[in-house]
C-alpha cells in the first residue's frame, strides 16, 4: 500500500513531544509500507539540508509546501485562513499528488490541529481512505485546566474545549481510521464514534538506539540534581503551571532535607518564561540542541502535570536513559507503568517532595526503578513496535 503521510510539523533532530511523534511515525510507517511525505510547511520552514536529506532517504517521494500566500500581517492571515485560502490551496497540491502517484491512503500526522483540511478533502475526494492521527484528546487537554482556571479565562477555557469535542465527534466518523496513543485515548475516541472498530492505537514511542550511549555532562553540571524537561509556551500551559508548582511547592520542601539540590529547566522558550530566576541553585537552559547531557547525567527526572492529554515522551526518554522518575498520576496516563516498580507517582507537593527525596537517598531504589522502567520502554515503545501497530491499521484500511 502506499500511503502519503502529511504533516504540519518536521524537524530533524527532533527536539519535543510533537516533533518526536512525527519522527517517529515516519520512521514506523517507512517500514511498514511504501510512503510519500507531503510537508505542510509555515512560511521559512526552517529545514536543514541534513534534515531535508534524512526525510528523503525514508519516503518515496517527499513535497514541501509552504504556506507563501499568507500575510505577514496577522489578522489579514486570520482572515485569510477563516475563508480557507491556504487549505483550498494544501488540498489541490495533495489530491494532485494523491491523483500522480495513484495513493491508496492519507495520513495526517498530529491531525488534532488538521481537521479542516480533512473535512476540505474529504468533500473534493469521496472514496480516498483517510487517516487522523491523533497525540492526545484534544478537548481533555483543553479542559482539563478548568479547575486551575477562574473568571473569563474559565470560560474561555469550557467554550474551546467544547468546540473540540464537537470537532472530535465529526472526524471519528469523517475518518476511515483515527488514531490514539494510548488505550486511554482510544476509549474515549471509541465512546464518541458511531463505529468504534475504526479507532486504533498508534503508540508514542521512541528510537531506542538514539539513547543507548550516553553523552558527557555539561561542564558545569552540579549534583545532586532534579531536571523538568518540556516546552514552556506561555504562562498557563501544562508544563509552565508544572515547574512554577515545583518551584513554589515542592522544591522548598525537597531543600529542608537536601539544601544543595540543583534543579534544571530544561526546553524550548523555559529561558523566556523562567530566565529570571537568580537562584544559584536552578539553572535555566533554553532550547538547547539534545537534551540527552543533561538528561542522561541527572538524578531524578520530573513528570509533575497537572492538566495535559496522550502519553508523555518524558517518561520514555528518561526510560530509555535509565534516570528514575517521579510523576504525577496524570503525568504517567496511558502508559503502563506501575508506581514502586517503574517510578513513583505523587500528587500532591508534599508527597512529591517525598519521592524525590527518596529516590535521591535510596540509590538502590532508583537504579531497580530505572531499570524496570527501562525494560518497559524497550519492550512496548520501540520504532519496531510503532511499525506492528502501523501495519495491523494498514490492513484494517485494506479490508473496509
Amino acid at each position: 500500500m502506499r500511503v502519503l503521510f502529511t504533516t504540519p510539523i518536521l524537524e530533524h533532530p527532533a527536539a519535543g513531544g510533537p516533533q518526536l511523534r512525527i519522527e517517529n511515525s515516519i520512521k514506523a510507517l517507512s517500514g511498514a509500507c511504501t510512503l510519500d511525505l507531503f510537508y505542510r510547511a509555515p512560511r521559512a520552514h526552517g529545514l536543514t539540508p541534513e534534515a531535508l536529506g534524512y526525510y528523503q532517504s525514508l519516503c518515496k517521494e517527499f513535497v514541501l509546501t509552504e504556506f507563501s500566500g499568507l500575510s505577514r500581517n496577522r489578522y489579514i492571515r486570520k482572515i485569510q485562513r477563516t475563508l480557507a485560502q491556504d487549505i483550498r490551496r494544501e488540498a489541490r497540491i495533495l489530491i494532485d499528488h494523491v491523483d500522480r502517484f495513484h495513493i491508496a491512503a492519507v495520513w495526517f500526522g498530529y491531525g488534532n490541529i488538521s481537521f479542516p483540511l480533512i473535512r476540505h478533502i474529504s468533500r473534493v475526494r469521496p472514496g480516498l481512505k483517510l487517516i487522523c492521527d491523533t497525540d492526545s484528546v484534544w478537548s481533555r487537554f483543553i479542559l482539563r485546566e478548568l479547575p486551575l482556571a477562574g473568571g473569563l479565562r474559565r470560560q474561555a477555557i469550557r467554550l474551546s474545549g467544547l468546540a473540540k469535542e464537537r470537532e472530535e465527534r465529526l472526524w471519528v466518523d469523517l475518518c476511515d481510521i483515527t488514531t490514539a496513543v494510548s488505550e486511554v485515548d482510544a476509549d474515549y475516541y471509541r465512546s464518541i464514534a458511531r463505529r468504534p472498530d475504526r479507532v486504533q492505537v498508534f503508540s508514542n514511542v521512541i528510537d531506542i538506539d538514539s539513547y543507548r550511549q550516553a553523552p558527557p555532562p555539561p561542564a558545569d553540571l552540579q549534583r545532586p540534581a532534579i531536571y523538568l524537561a518540556g516546552t514552556f509556551g506561555h504562562y498557563h500551559s501544562p508544563m509552565d503551571v508544572a515547574a512554577r508548582w515545583v518551584l513554589e511547592e515542592v522544591l522548598p520542601l525537597v531543600r529542608q532535607s537536601i539544601p544543595n539540590l540543583h534543579f534544571y529547566i530544561v526546553g524550548k522558550a523555559s529561558d523566556k518564561q523562567f530566565g529570571h530566576l537568580r537562584d544559584p541553585r536552578i539553572t535555566v537552559t533554553g532550547t538547547l540542541p539534545s537534551v540527552l547531557p543533561y538528561l542522561c547525567n541527572i538524578d531524578v527526572a520530573l513528570v509533575p502535570l497537572h492538566f495535559e492529554s496522550g502519553t508523555r515522551f518524558k517518561i520514555l526518554e528518561a526510560g530509555a536513559c535509565g534516570i528514575p522518575l517521579v510523576s504525577t498520576t496524570l503525568g504517567a496516563e496511558g502508559l503502563p507503568a506501575i508506581d514502586g516498580k517503574h517510578l513513583l507517582i505523587a500528587d500532591t507537593a508534599g508527597d512529591f517532595a517525598s519521592a524525590i527525596i527518596r529516590l535521591l537517598n535510596d540509590r538502590q531504589l532508583a537504579s531497580e526503578l530505572a531499570a524496570n522502567c527501562r525494560e518497559l520502554v524497550e519492550q512496548h515503545y520501540s520504532i519496531d513496535s510503532l511499525a506492528r501497530q502501523a501495519r495491523t491499521i494498514l490492513q484494517c484500511l485494506e479490508e473496509k
